[in-house]
């Protein structure tokens, strides 16, 4: 008996050893590298079948489809998800993930070609530095970009190779965390956008929960405590390696005017993994809401709890306050209000209640003001650009905007839009024309009989109100149909 007992223990230490050399030759670089550009796509397994994965991943066999949230989370310390990451397959998805997403260059002034050939070369001794705990990320890119309400929304660009790891890690780390999540969180979350977030609104409200706790947290990503972040990851995986990583990029800094600034909170908008990470952060206030049996719905940082009662949404308020000073969050007291929530804004739209009380969505007036200041910009008269090069540039804007606002119930406004954007198209095309002998000539080129070609030739220089009346009949929607604007109705 005391014989086979020790046979055993020498097989089970013979297999540890086996995968420990495994392990070791991985992390120094002993396996086969595989250009990013020249790897190929393997098909994975069929479901619930064990698949023996080559090349960086090793030679340990794991599973293509992804457990329940349980299992990650109690084997989630044995995993190597540092090696999983840095696999060959996840590597050339992310990979073509970053290169559909495009983006500008990182401080180091490689754009994703360039990048490409970069990694041929270098990406061996990355990856060793990955494994070995060595690599740096670079400090990211400040940029600026204007917000549709107006303003401007700061922006860290990291270079095309941190993207990429970013990416590789989201991969692994995503499918283990999302489940971890609450219901009621839509934000940068697979399966889920915007719209669901306002179809459930609607139906709280529909509801009879008439009132809206609205939280807005003031400047968010800027103000993400990394102590805190950090141990609220630490609870979903123990990977040390993957942990330290995360760490090194939040702290990376940011490059402005040439110089690195240090950054001690935050997690700057446009890394892949920020998302992810802030969701990590706000699932704590989701589950406090969840405790207490709230109705709610958050979309990253803004955060909609419907309540019957002004009374209640002030004392839904105060707890959600504690809350966010416990995550060192500060909430925005400008933004945020208890109101009514017929009217107020929630990613772009707002409720109101037609005369049968059923609850309707509507674009929301401040993305109305928004949309119009965007076409302001596209149909300038003094821009220098011919009709049809407008219309290639409002078609590609159009039916962005379209296609996000195409669950508002208001078809009397958007005819309102349509009306308003092909008159400025009037007057842009008469501004072109400029002169009345030449506004004569092309309107009767285009079939207009001499009264009415005479009549708009006479109102040179009265751009905007000319393109109406008699234009309107001579440059019908057909024709802008024609031209390739879409309509919005």
């Amino acid at each position: 008996m005391s014989e086979r007992t020790t046979v055993t223990n020498r097989s089970k230490k013979s297999a540890e050893a086996i995968v420990a050399v495994r392990r070791r030759a991985e992390r120094e670089g002993e396996l086969e590298d595989v250009p990013l550009e020249d790897a190929r796509h393997q098909k994975p397994g069929q479901p619930g079948r064990t698949v023996r994965r080559q090349g960086e991943a090793g030679s340990e066999a794991g599973r293509d489809e992804a457990g329940s949230a349980r299992q990650d989370r109690e084997g989630s310390g044995r995993e190597d998800l540092l090696g999983q990451a840095l696999a060959r397959e996840n590597l050339v998805l992310a990979w073509k993930r970053v290169k559909a997403n495009r983006g500008s260059a990182g401080m180091d002034g490689l754009s994703i070609s360039d990048t490409a050939d970069y990694l041929k070369t270098h990406w061996s001794r990355i990856r060793a530095d990955l494994y070995a705990g060595r690599y740096r990320p670079k400090p990211v890119r400040r940029v600026q970009i204007p917000k549709s309400t107006g303003g401007r929304r700061e922006l860290g660009i990291p270079t095309v190779t941190d993207r990429l790891i970013q990416q590789a890690l989201l991969q692994v780390l995503q499918p283990r965390i999302d489940p971890t999540f609450s219901e009621h969180s839509y934000g940068f979350r697979p399966g889920r956008r915007a719209h669901d977030a306002v179809l459930q609104a609607q139906r709280y409200v529909q509801d009879g929960y008439r009132f809206v706790v609205d939280v807005d947290l003031e400047k968010f990503f800027d103000r993400v405590n990394h102590d805190v972040l950090m141990h609220r990851l630490s609870k979903r995986i123990e990977d040390k390696a993957v942990l330290r990583l995360i760490r090194r990029y939040l702290e990376a800094g940011v490059m402005h005017n040439g110089v690195a600034i240090e950054r001690h909170e935050g997690t700057p908008q446009g890394g892949p993994l920020s998302p992810l990470l802030a969701n990590v952060l706000l699932d704590e206030v989701d589950r406090e809401l969840e405790r207490r049996g709230h109705r709610f719905v958050r979309y990253a940082d803004d955060c909609n709890v419907y309540v019957r009662s002004q009374k209640a949404g002030e004392r839904v308020l105060r707890g959600m306050r504690k809350r966010y000073e416990r995550l060192h969050l500060k909430v925005s007291e400008a933004k945020t209000a208890v109101a009514s929530a017929f009217g107020r804004k929630f990613l772009g739209y707002s409720l109101w209640l037609n005369p049968w009380g059923h609850v309707r969505r509507a674009v929301a007036a401040p993305a109305i003001k928004a949309f119009k200041r965007r076409i302001r910009q596209i149909t300038r008269r003094n821009g220098g650009r011919s009709l049809s090069d407008v219309a290639t540039e409002l078609r590609r804007y159009l039916l962005g905007w379209k296609a996000y606002f195409l669950l508002a119930q208001t078809s009397r406004v958007l005819r309102s839009l349509d009306e308003w954007l092909r008159r400025r198209l009037r007057a842009l095309q008469l501004k072109h024309w400029r002169r009345g002998t030449t506004v004569y000539r092309e309107l009767r080129a285009m079939g207009a009989q001499r009264r009415q070609a005479a009549a708009v030739a006479a109102g040179t220089r009265r751009w905007w109100y000319t393109s109406r009346g008699e234009l309107h009949k001579l440059m019908p929607i057909a024709y802008f149909d024609r031209l390739g604007v879409p309509r919005l109705s």
